[in-house]
Parts: C-alpha cells; structure tokens; sequence
C-alpha cells in the first residue's frame, strides 16, 4: 500500500525579496531542480513560506523526518545543522514562530510526538529589502546544498544523527 505523504517533509522559509533571508527558497528551489538529477531519492515534499505560522503544524502530519531550513546571522558560517525539540515559545500569538514552536503546536494538536525534526540554519549577512544574494551568502547556500543532498539521498534519523556536526 502506497503512503499517502511522502516520508521526508523539507520546509524553507524565508522572505524572497529580503536579500540573504531568501537563502531558504533558494534552497527548496536548487532542491527541487536537482531532483531530477537524483531519481534513487525517496520521495520527499517541499514547502516553502515567509515564515513559520501555526497553521504550518498541519504541513507535518503523516511525515517520519522534517528538515527546516532558514536563513540566519547568528550561526557558525557556512551553516549549522542541528535537531530540534519541541517548545513553546514567546511568539506563539503572532504571525512568526520558531520551527520549535510548530513543533510544541503538532504535539498539542495530534496528541502525539512529532516527527523527528531538524533545522538547517545558514548564514545570512545582509537582509535588506530588495537585495540579492550577498556574495557570502552565495557561498554558504552552495556550501549547505551539498549537506542537503546527502541529507535528500539518505532520510533516515540515525544517518542525519551521524551529521549533525558537519
């Protein structure tokens, strides 16, 4: 019997406009042309949004591994790769939550544990609005690419586990 979601959920956010915020969409989008390069992937979706909103807790349903990726100024250059526990934080009334706090949202709602989570933080350094990509931040989404296709060829806790210090 075929599953109805696909086992992996990859989930950038970012605001596209906003110069390194876009690192993010970028992402998901580099991700979906490699697709095709890759046809031993597993099935996997890929969302992409502004920001991070509780309807997003919905989005996770049905899925064993969820990977989010957001652009940042305050991780280690070239990107960070760490797992993520849920929590409830100070911004679960407003429009932007931390991928944390999707994840507290999921386990309230369903009842149950959330799928295992990760987050893909890459370095950003300049987020003005209608900047590109800044040079730095080219090279570290090119950096993190490389991550996130070993990451899309093997979907698995214990193999992403192993990279977590990357």
């Amino acid at each position: 019997m075929r599953r109805l979601t696909a086992p992996l959920l990859v989930f950038a956010y970012g605001n596209p406009s906003r110069g390194d915020d876009a690192l993010g969409p970028q992402l998901l989008e580099l991700l979906a042309e490699g697709r095709a390069q890759h046809p031993e992937w597993p099935e996997l979706e890929l969302v992409t949004d502004f920001q991070l909103q509780v309807e997003h807790s919905v989005d996770l349903e049905g899925h064993d591994l969820v990977l989010f990726i957001d652009a940042s100024v305050s991780c280690p250059c070239p990107f960070l790769f760490s797992p993520l526990q849920p929590a409830q934080d100070a911004r679960y009334t407003t429009h932007e939550m931390s991928p944390q706090a999707v994840l507290h949202v999921f386990e309230q709602v369903y009842q149950r544990p959330a799928p295992a989570s990760f987050l893909l933080s890459v370095r950003g350094e300049n987020f003005h609005l209608g900047e590109p990509l800044s040079p730095a931040a080219v090279e570290n989404r090119d950096a993190a690419l490389a991550l996130l296709v070993q990451l899309c060829s093997q979907p698995n806790l214990k193999v992403w586990q192993t990279l977590l210090h990357v």
